[in-house]
């Protein structure tokens, strides 16, 4: 696909409509390339879409972001879905959002399928082997990123000591957590409303010059706002949800394996705030404690598979997903593969329709405001809260890892050599997770060749 030239001076004339189809083969070339976390792809996308081919300008592009961080779920993909839809109306957004998610619950449903059939093998092993101790020092290293961004005063600082006291020593569900301190934020908006503004994304760079959709192009008519239009999305979209579940309640009850993950990540859907990271204790919650789909080691797996995948890293749920269907044999004992493959697709189709629902029933509303985005002092208390929230979750990794036989037993040395050296290439050497989990795994395979570890 060709792409424009960054212009020399900011008048530069923009550039001509963008067909569907081209679009289309941009959207599914970037859910290949999508690695690096919601920065990397955010980053993917300005390159590409503002400075390249100057689809939409600066302004616009970072309105739609602004946007985007105040939702639940993953904002690389609503940014994605709200830049198509803005473009080729509710088409555009469906199959821009669809082709960031579909390539990497492809790679995961393979990738699900080798662990669970050879994961006894030396091979597969070893590498799990050196990748549990690497996620533990990221999911550490992601509190860090989070928090260097999020906690800017005391009263931050606060809400997160706050938070992993409550869900270290309390084990306070992660839902009431986020709505106290969504409440929290709300009342500080009140009493001291500068404490609790979010983070900016930084200054506006120089313009890439005119673009397809600028600062001061109208707004298309299909993304203008009307009652009608907000009643039809919120209809279709409960048709979407209902008809679904339906049908897996029909087949299997309500207490099925497909309808409780169904529900479950419904749920987990819409408290997603603050990226995967602050989600992955409440799925851990249910999924391994309470619904027994997988264990904790698993659960490690399958983040780690995450994290080596292009899309968004809640794609991990689809890996819960397989596993827990494999394991429940939902498609019978002699199908496992099915099994697993079918609760992956739920699981993904659930978690991911609030997002479309987010951006084609809100966007004609924020491209009215144009950036005056308000209520974000509750955003601001629920991501510092949840820095606390991170922090938890690495420990408890890090409890699994070093200790495989339970607190108080074998302690793996090797393991923490691993997590020791993956902390220090992120920390220090600013090295980035795919090298990371790349070496670690490495590390992990050599130790096993040589009867060390597991």
């Amino acid at each position: 696909m060709t792409s424009s030239a960054v212009p020399s001076s900011d008048d530069a004339a923009p550039p001509a409509a963008v067909p569907f189809l081209e679009a289309l083969r941009f959207w599914l070339k970037l859910g290949f390339i999508s690695f690096g976390g919601p920065a990397g792809q955010i980053a993917i996308m300005h390159t590409e879409l503002v400075e390249r081919r100057r689809w939409l300008s600066e302004g616009r592009f970072l309105h739609a972001l602004n946007y985007c961080m105040l939702l639940p779920g993953p904002e690389a993909q609503q940014l994605a879905t709200y830049i198509g839809w803005l473009m080729h109306r509710t088409a555009g957004g469906i199959v821009a959002g669809a082709l960031f998610v579909l390539p990497s619950l492809a790679i995961l449903i393979a990738l699900s399928w080798i662990y669970m059939a050879y994961g006894h093998l030396t091979v597969v092993a070893g590498i799990f082997y050196g990748l549990k101790p690497a996620i533990t020092a990221i999911v550490l290293h992601a509190a860090h990123r989070i928090g260097s961004r999020a906690i800017r005063n005391r009263w931050k600082l606060g809400l997160a000591v706050a938070a992993f006291i409550a869900i270290f020593w309390g084990q306070v569900p992660f839902p009431a957590i986020v709505a106290v301190a969504a409440l929290l934020g709300w009342l500080g908006a009140r009493w001291r409303p500068q404490l609790f503004s979010p983070a900016g994304h930084g200054a506006a760079q120089r313009s890439a010059g005119r673009a397809l959709i600028d600062d001061d192009t109208p707004t298309p008519a299909h993304a203008r706002f009307s009652r009608a239009g907000l009643a039809r999305v919120l209809a279709v979209g409960a048709l979407l949800w209902l008809v679904p579940m339906g049908l897996l309640v029909a087949d299997g009850g309500w207490q099925g394996t497909l309808a409780q993950m169904a529900w479950f990540f419904s749920k987990a859907a819409l408290l997603t705030f603050g990226g995967a990271y602050a989600v992955l204790p409440y799925v851990y919650q249910g999924a391994v404690d309470h619904f027994h789909w997988l264990s904790a080691p698993q659960m490690m797996d399958g983040l780690a598979l995450g994290e080596t995948t292009p899309g968004p890293l809640i794609m991990v749920v689809a890996f819960v997903g397989f596993v827990g269907g494999w394991l429940q044999q939902v498609a019978g004992a002699g199908a496992p593969f099915l099994g697993g493959a079918l609760a992956a697709v739920v699981v993904t189709f659930f978690t991911f329709l609030p997002s479309f629902l987010f951006i084609l029933a809100g966007g004609p509303l924020i491209e009215a405001t144009h950036g005056r985005l308000g209520f974000t002092a509750p955003l601001a208390a629920i991501t510092a809260a949840v820095v606390g929230v991170i922090v938890n979750l690495a420990l408890f990794f890090a409890w699994h890892v070093l200790w495989p036989d339970g607190f108080g037993g074998r302690f793996d040395i090797a393991a923490a050599v691993i997590a020791v050296a993956a902390g220090v290439a992120l920390f220090r050497l600013k090295l980035g997770v795919m090298p990371v989990l790349g070496l670690c795994a490495v590390a992990g395979l050599l130790l096993r060749w040589m009867g060390v570890g597991g």
